[in-house]
């Protein structure tokens, strides 16, 4: 059984789990020539042409920037975040896209978020250090921190950290469900969860 009772944070991914962009990956691989089984930025570590690395990133943030300005509200999502916020919960995005690509969807969609991350502000996913960062800007530890995602990155981040994992699982990402600490089929199965194992005394409200 998770402990959710001691939860202060919830982290969350930006695409495919809080909105749809409508990202399409293989066309990026495509355009840039990539391998399918690589992460976009894990291989653009591996180039050593600065030509290429410039390319590659000017790609992706175009893919990113347009799918930033038609991005939609993933269902439940913007009702997510308006009751965790209800009770008293932090909330924040940790996203491998650019922070001018983040505050433009944020802006769009006027996400209510306490805090944000970029690969601009750490180590991109796995890596753990942009959880790290979340739980230190809250004075939390990993263990009062649950990060929500739609792919194997984000669970991976989680357990790095030693945070609670949570897989938004729909389409074809079902592969990861064994890696994840807790799964939902929609997100307002999470805000159920969350409230009915909430403890929330009157001294740890949000202000």
């Amino acid at each position: 059984m998770l402990d959710l009772a001691n939860l202060t944070v919830v982290a969350f991914d930006l695409d495919g789990t809080l909105i749809d962009s409508r990202l399409d990956f293989p066309a990026i691989r495509r355009e840039l020539g990539f391998p399918e089984d690589v992460g976009l930025l894990e291989h653009i570590a591996t180039l050593e042409d600065n030509n290429q690395v410039q390319h590659a990133h000017q790609v992706i943030h175009r893919h990113e920037m347009a799918g930033a300005s038609a991005a939609t509200w993933m269902p439940g999502a913007q009702q997510l975040l308006d009751t965790l916020h209800g009770v008293g919960l932090y909330t924040a995005i940790l996203t491998r896209n650019t922070r001018q690509a983040m505050e433009l969807a944020k802006r769009n969609l006027e996400i209510p978020i306490d805090l944000t991350l970029t690969r601009e502000d750490c180590a991109p996913k796995p890596n753990p250090d942009g959880l790290n960062k979340i739980a230190a800007h809250f004075n939390a530890s990993a263990s009062q921190l649950i990060y929500v995602g739609d792919f194997l990155f984000d669970l991976q981040t989680a357990r790095a950290a030693g945070a609670l994992s949570c897989l938004y699982r729909y389409g074809d990402n079902h592969r990861f469900t064994e890696d994840a600490d807790l799964v939902v089929d929609q997100l307002s199965e999470l805000a159920t969860l969350l409230l009915q194992n909430r403890q929330l005394p009157n001294n740890k409200k949000r202000s």
